[in-house]
């Protein structure tokens, strides 16, 4: 009787474990890029209550630290807008002194492609997967541009950092705003969702016989081997919108790979870009 109380609080404290571990939090984004995850308690004129996940001592963080709030609901809130550095800003206003008196060789008619997002199994990847993304983008619509201009992602990806414009602080920025600090009059953001659908194997025999062709013989000297090769299969889609220098979405589309491979967002990206408004023949 002791052992079966004992085994049902182990069973109480696994269940309540669990159930604390699924609790969604409040996730913070501060103007530097580092993000919080706990509880907001309180939201006062210039600052926040917030407990981290997992402790009880509360902390006070500034509004004029945080870029925005991701609440465990869903909903997010906006406290600052991050400033772009001072180069751009003061491109940005000789483009708009110069432009009137058509001296600049303004941004019309250029693309540039952001670095895509990279969803794989529900987390973010690593950089470098959406920089591979982004020049497979790049290769493709380069090509097929007709009289736009798209700019290389190495420029793009440079004009960005000088703009101090991040992956953890994009969301602040308008897509106008993007515009203007690379140059460009059409911007291309995407987004690749990768999950992991199912696994099969491949089995394959083979038989090796070393009678020396004599065929009489009622022995065989022969042996057969067998191995399988394990696939895992993948559902991909693509989430593709073009934006120009007004912060206009002039294109949006999602398509679903038919292609069960990892890379299969290849065809996907194909797809999308040839029904853009941005691809020539």
């Amino acid at each position: 009787m002791k052992q079966l109380f004992t085994l049902f609080i182990l069973i109480v404290l696994s269940i309540n474990s669990q159930a604390q571990n699924g609790t969604k939090n409040d996730v913070i984004l501060q103007l530097n890029g580092d993000e919080l995850t706990g509880k907001v308690t309180e939201i006062n004129d210039d600052a926040i209550k917030f407990v981290y996940a997992g402790e009880t001592l509360p902390y006070s963080i500034k509004k004029a630290d945080i870029l925005k709030i991701t609440y465990a609901s869903g909903r997010i809130e906006i406290f600052n807008k991050p400033q772009l550095s001072s180069s751009t800003q003061k491109n940005q206003t000789t483009s708009g002194s110069t432009a009137g008196s058509g001296l600049l060789s303004d941004h019309h008619n250029k693309i540039a492609i952001l670095p895509f997002g990279f969803i794989k199994d529900g987390q973010k990847a690593a950089d470098e997967l959406s920089n591979v993304v982004q020049n497979a983008c790049f290769a493709f619509l380069s090509k097929h541009a007709g009289v736009l201009s798209v700019v290389d992602t190495r420029t793009t990806n440079a004009k960005l950092i000088k703009a101090g414009i991040t992956r953890q602080n994009i969301e602040g920025f308008t897509m106008d705003d993007i515009c203007n600090a690379i140059g460009v009059e059409f911007i291309i953001d995407g987004t690749v969702v990768l999950n992991k659908a199912s696994q099969s194997s491949l089995a394959s025999n083979s038989y090796s016989d070393k009678s020396k062709g004599n065929r009489n013989e009622q022995k065989s000297s022969g042996y057969a081997t067998a191995s399988a090769t394990n696939y895992e299969n993948y559902e991909t889609t693509i989430n593709l919108d073009i934006y120009n220098d007004k912060g206009n979405n002039m294109f949006s589309q999602s398509r679903k790979s038919f292609f069960k491979t990892q890379d299969a967002y290849q065809n996907a990206l194909e797809y999308v870009l040839k029904r853009s408004p941005l691809y020539s023949k």
